[in-house]
């Protein structure tokens, strides 16, 4: 099975058509080694996928006939991603919320007039 349709029917990724595009980009890699769209997924293989800042990593255990529902995912493949990788993320969101709050925008001329006196009265 190919690696991008393999992709698709275990439910990384909503379309084949993205599939095909994370692994012409490189962000998908078997076994240590960037491949093709092309490149055929046998049982045992190691598949490196890089999503959303997460590096997942997989075990392919068997392959589907054809797109699987969510339950019977880890029939077909065994994630191996480490803790670390999602611990990751979550500081990033909370690095972003940290500084400004969500949906108040960019700084007013008040607001920016204020940062200035702040920093002003610090030097």
């Amino acid at each position: 099975m190919r690696i991008d349709k393999y992709l698709w029917c275990t439910r990384y990724y909503k379309t084949r058509n993205l599939a095909a595009t994370a692994v012409k980009k490189g962000q998908v890699k078997v076994n240590g080694a960037a491949i093709k769209a092309s490149r055929e997924v046998y049982p045992m293989d190691k598949i490196i996928v890089r999503k959303d800042q997460v590096d997942y990593q997989l075990t392919v255990l068997d392959l589907p006939e054809s797109r699987v529902g969510a339950k019977l995912v880890d029939i077909y493949r065994k994630d191996t991603t480490p803790k670390e990788a999602f611990e990751h993320t979550e500081l990033l969101q909370h690095a972003k919320t940290h500084y400004r709050k969500k949906g108040l925008g960019r700084p007013t001329k008040k607001d920016r007039r204020d940062i200035d006196d702040y920093l002003d009265e610090s030097e």
